[in-house]
């Protein structure tokens, strides 16, 4: 069940952020630390405006445009502050008191960003699923948008709910997207939206790098006079190198785009995916003990959120799941349970090894 590597040996970790990443990067980054492309001076310590770090950031931009198709209509920065920052960022960019955007309420991320923007214009809920205690996404009956939005914003997977949208809302609107949690987990039509942003702590690489993709005749549209920091334009002109950027955290992004191109690219993850999900949700379904949180509908492949029959049940699976190498299924600490999350650099292996796992419990404790 564990992988040995020449230093230690290593566990499946199914933690929703920071999250698991690819053994090949994880080895290669172990290297470039010490010394990155032969200069003599790990990664860690080059100047930003340096050729070396400079190549870094072409690559891992190039690389990225290769990985989603990303067309020259749109541009690409790294950003700091998480996707936390962006809740702030878009509305002070694209938002006055005067303008209005429709956000699809799903959970408790798109709470912090709603609150967030109705710090700079008009919040429009034109779903709000409180009511169901955001157990699905919305279908088209159940989305109410108003007549001019400036931009129709949703979060296209929820970590702690366990939901995700399997297509973009259905809107001839414009689209931000906050796909912290599965950015390039499967294909993106990134021509329906104006904004696309993902922290990097879950399928992208590290904490401390976030990634943005804007359109730029939306980029147009945007507020003059703000700080430069919150300025996408700014950022833009300055190749995401106004100030000091998060140098690792996009080095390691770049490793990633790399690794998820000669790994079958959008369509390999999104096979690897669904057939993991599969696994984990069919281990759900198939035994009267454990029971699901998300409505088959909605249910994310990311993020699989289920419990037991009770509370004491699910400390005691944590517990020994972690004394069999499998790490990090606690549930988001506002509503407990369990939590599997199945992203990009989850083998295959560890997928199994939980379905059995849950098997295994269930019979000793149903």
């Amino acid at each position: 069940m564990t992988t040995a590597t020449a230093t230690s040996t290593r566990i499946f970790n199914f933690a929703p952020g920071p999250a698991v990443l690819p053994e090949q990067c994880l080895k290669q980054a172990q290297q470039d630390i010490w010394n990155i492309a032969d200069s003599g001076i790990g990664v860690l310590e080059h100047s930003h405006r340096g050729s070396v770090i400079k190549k870094v950031f072409e690559e891992a931009e190039a690389d990225c445009r290769k990985v989603a198709n990303i067309s020259d209509d749109y541009a690409v920065i790294f950003q700091q502050g998480g996707s936390t920052l962006q809740f702030a960022m878009c509305p002070m960019n694209f938002l006055t008191p005067d303008k209005t955007a429709d956000y699809l309420h799903t959970g408790a991320w798109s709470k912090k960003a709603i609150r967030e923007a109705k710090l700079f214009g008009n919040v429009h809920l034109a779903y709000d699923g409180t009511g169901d205690n955001f157990d699905h996404i919305p279908g088209p009956d159940e989305i109410n948008y108003s007549a001019n939005p400036e931009y129709v914003y949703y979060c296209d997977n929820n970590t702690i709910f366990g939901t995700e949208w399997s297509a973009p809302p259905q809107t001839d609107h414009l689209l931000v997207a906050d796909m912290c949690s599965n950015m390039f987990s499967r294909p993106i039509d990134i021509n329906r939206h104006a904004v696309l942003f993902a922290s990097g702590q879950k399928n992208l690489g590290p904490s401390g790098g976030t990634l943005v993709i804007i359109r730029k005749d939306f980029l147009e549209k945007a507020n003059a006079d703000l700080p430069v920091m919150l300025d996408y334009q700014t950022q833009v002109d300055k190749g995401s190198m106004l100030n000091t950027p998060p140098v690792f955290a996009v080095y390691f992004m770049g490793l990633v785009f790399k690794w998820i191109l000669a790994n079958g690219g959008l369509k390999g993850m999104a096979k690897r995916n669904d057939e993991k999900a599969k696994l984990i949700y069919d281990a759900i379904d198939g035994s009267d003990f454990y029971q699901a949180v998300a409505r088959p509908d909605s249910r994310s492949r990311m993020n699989v959120t289920f419990r037991t029959p009770n509370e004491d049940l699910d400390a005691k699976f944590v517990a020994e799941a972690l004394e069999n190498d499998l790490s990090g299924l606690k549930g988001h600490r506002s509503v407990g349970g369990l939590r599997a999350s199945l992203y990009n650099a989850l083998p295959m292996d560890g997928a199994k090894a939980l379905a059995q796992f849950m098997a295994d419990f269930a019979q000793k404790n149903g």
